[in-house]
């Protein structure tokens, strides 16, 4: 055991302690896969991640640096808000990427490009992106949809569309028909652990005014599955850039669009996600380091 940099960070807000915290150990190197799950375990964070030297291959890709991904329950191969947190970390601690204005990170799920520059990719406003990871998706048998529907206390009229969506972590994606449906569910942790559904509910509405009223905006809520039940997220990237993917490709919505998430526990995750001339969708957000220091591991 010794000393490691480590940071928290809150991402995907305005305002730093509205969004999604995050746990980065920067000198990841040498700890073993069990101890790094004890401390995501300890940290009780929704992810703790770890930044590596790359592989020989990711190296040879492009990438600065690679990353590890753990809930309190185990290793993802991708997870959004990890990846812009851990990107601002390594960035806020010296690091030097090859190319100016893009970060490459090697992950489980691959290479993934961060852009550092607002003007790119018709990124218009401060913060980072990342590019939407590859998406595979299908479609959900009507059976499942009435049982998740019912698991969220919600009417099968409530719902649009559903698709399954996985891009490193799989999610249902439920389009439902307006935004007073979604203070409405009110989620079965049993049902759906029994399902084994991380449910991501989302509904389109266009303001009439404010600082948002130019595009489109997604209020999102996102139910995921933890060891010992369900919980909400404040804000998500990947079950966000899943969305963007699906709703994008299927005239749903027109991107760019904004994103409003956790309002059901009191916070206030923000993101925006565009489309750049060559079809890559970039989900992009404010990231603030919180807490800076060392930890023995």
């Amino acid at each position: 055991m010794q000393p490691r940099r480590f940071a928290q960070l809150d991402v995907f807000a305005d305002q730093a302690l509205q969004g999604n915290a995050l746990a980065v150990v920067l000198d990841g190197e040498g700890i073993s896969d069990a101890a790094m799950l004890d401390f995501a375990r300890w940290t009780n964070l929704s992810e703790t991640t770890f930044v590596l030297p790359p592989t020989a291959e990711g190296a040879a890709g492009g990438a600065d640096y690679r990353l590890r991904i753990f809930t309190p329950a185990g290793e993802l191969a991708f997870a959004g808000h990890p990846t812009l947190g851990s990107c601002q970390a390594w960035l806020n601690a010296g690091g030097r990427p090859r190319q100016a204005q893009q970060v490459v990170q090697e992950c489980a799920k691959g290479l993934v490009s961060i852009q550092r520059s607002p003007s790119a990719s018709n990124i218009d406003r401060e913060g980072l992106a990342f590019a939407a990871p590859p998406l595979q998706r299908s479609e959900v048998p009507a059976s499942v949809q009435t049982e998740v529907m019912a698991a969220l206390a919600l009417q099968a009229d409530d719902l649009v569309a559903a698709q399954w969506l996985d891009n490193g972590s799989r999610w249902m994606g439920l389009l439902v028909r307006d935004t007073d449906v979604l203070p409405r569910a009110q989620p079965n942790a049993a049902a759906l652990r029994a399902l084994g559904v991380k449910a991501g509910l989302c509904a389109i509405h266009t303001p009439s005014s404010g600082p948002m009223a130019a595009d489109p905006v997604l209020e999102v809520r996102g139910i995921t599955l933890t060891a010992h039940g369900i919980a909400e997220d404040p804000a998500t990237g990947s079950l966000n850039a899943s969305l963007a993917q699906w709703l994008g490709a299927a005239g749903h919505i027109a991107l760019p669009y904004c994103v409003q998430q956790g309002a059901a526990i009191g916070r206030a995750g923000r993101m925006r996600l565009t489309i750049d001339a060559h079809g890559q969708v970039w989900a992009q957000g404010q990231v603030h380091s919180v807490l800076t220091g060392q930890v023995i591991l």
